[in-house]
């Protein structure tokens, strides 16, 4: 009985380490975990992708973007002329990006899409965040994450409309903070529900914490604005399929929907005007200075979204970002 007992605990082992398997890198916080879930190879791959999933079995992001390549990105975003001196840094993107690595968040598809992703989503971020203009030091596109909140608020951003879901808060102020700024209470209730921190109550918060700023951006950039529609996220790396709706408002899985899904028609559909070119060219910028190139980006009209009709006009509802 004894013996037997045994060999059934040599087989369990077997079978374990038969269904999981361990790459180490050399460094023990780089440890990848690999095991097959019905077929399908899944991993975690250390501390930034560390829940099991298939794109934890690709290069995490701090992989391919280091440290010297935010410098460049970012590289006047310190100087004494800029609002948030000190604020961001390329350790809280990381930290932040931890949380949405394992769902594809510049772990989808080869090396050159992941890099493309991350440089598409800091150029929307660098272009929001910007004090750059035409005869700035280091030119115009050198300038993002110059600014963590909105300076001059013309409003609080309150929206009574909203007043049952995401009630404003005494004394507290909605107007746009973080790297994708955010606007409107029930902007900052939604963000703060999935995030599981009280936005609605401490708006405030996003411009206290880079690592929180750079969460809630990755979010936006993740999450659809409204059910049925795809994320930022899912139009760049091409996992949406347009519909022929969409066909017909010239939406298409490219560069230029991810302006359109996000800022709507405060950007889209107004021909080549500076709003939609800024952010192009900010994302040009990083794919050269990342070292991809911007001829990976494609042919101008995956670019822009001039010719293309909002996924949600203003009319009917409160966009995330203006």
């Amino acid at each position: 009985m004894g013996m037997c007992r045994g060999i059934l605990v040599i087989l369990t082992v077997i079978l374990v380490l038969g269904n999981l398997s361990v790459i180490c890198n050399g460094d023990e916080s780089e440890k990848t975990l690999v095991k097959k879930v019905k077929g399908q190879k899944v991993c975690i791959r250390g501390w930034e992708c560390k829940t099991w999933s298939k794109y934890c079995c690709n290069q995490t992001i701090s992989d391919f973007f280091q440290v010297y390549q935010f410098e460049n990105l970012f590289s006047k975003r310190n100087t004494p002329v800029a609002h948030a001196v000190g604020f961001w840094d390329y350790q809280s993107f990381i930290m932040a990006s931890a949380d949405f690595q394992h769902l594809g968040f510049g772990t989808t598809g080869g090396k050159t899409m992941q890099m493309k992703e991350v440089a598409a989503f800091l150029g929307h971020v660098g272009c929001k965040t910007s004090c750059g203009y035409g005869v700035a030091t280091g030119g115009p596109l050198a300038w993002g994450l110059c600014y963590n909140r909105e300076m001059s608020p013309s409003q609080s951003y309150c929206d009574d409309t909203y007043k049952y879901t995401y009630p404003c808060s005494p004394g507290a102020e909605y107007y746009g903070r973080g790297a994708l700024p955010i606007y409107w209470n029930v902007n900052y209730g939604a963000t703060g529900e999935a995030l599981k921190v009280d936005l609605l109550s401490h708006p405030e918060y996003i411009e206290q914490n880079a690592t929180l700023a750079f969460q809630a951006a990755i979010w936006r950039w993740m999450t659809p604005v409204k059910k049925n529609q795809p994320s930022a996220h899912d139009i760049f790396v091409g996992n949406w399929k347009p519909s022929k709706n969409d066909t017909l408002a010239k939406r298409t899985p490219t560069f230029g929907t991810t302006m359109n899904v996000l800022y709507g028609d405060f950007v889209c559909g107004k021909g080549d005007v500076d709003a939609m070119n800024n952010i192009v060219s900010h994302y040009l910028y990083y794919l050269d200075l990342m070292g991809i190139g911007r001829e990976e980006a494609g042919p101008h009209d995956e670019l822009s979204c001039a010719e293309q009709k909002a996924f949600n006009p203003t009319s009917t509802t409160t966009t995330a970002s203006s």
